[in-house]
């Protein structure tokens, strides 16, 4: 089923408030950047992959997406993708 334009511009511009305001900055600063770059570019069924992403709490998400720990398999390649847009993003040029 495909979404009409207006519900998926509402659906990206929800997925980017819950980018930015995550309750920990960290997270803030990781994924709003990145949902900024991305998200209009996503499939819906990436969205939807996006979206359970962000069901996760945010202490998992942080040490997932830093490689201090590994992340489950449905939400790997994801995270992989946003660690190392935040890493490119932040390092010194």
């Amino acid at each position: 089923m495909t979404q009409a334009p207006d519900d998926l511009d509402a659906r990206l511009r929800r997925l980017r408030l819950r980018s930015w305001r995550r309750g920990t900055k960290e997270m803030d600063l990781i994924l709003g950047p990145w949902a900024d770059a991305h998200l209009a570019g996503l499939t819906p069924e990436a969205l939807d992959g996006y979206e359970a992403m962000l069901e996760e709490n945010d202490q998992d998400l942080y040490v997932w997406v830093t490689g201090q720990d590994a992340a489950p398999a449905a939400h790997a390649a994801l995270l992989a993708e946003i660690g190392a847009h935040a890493r490119d993003r932040f390092r010194p040029r």
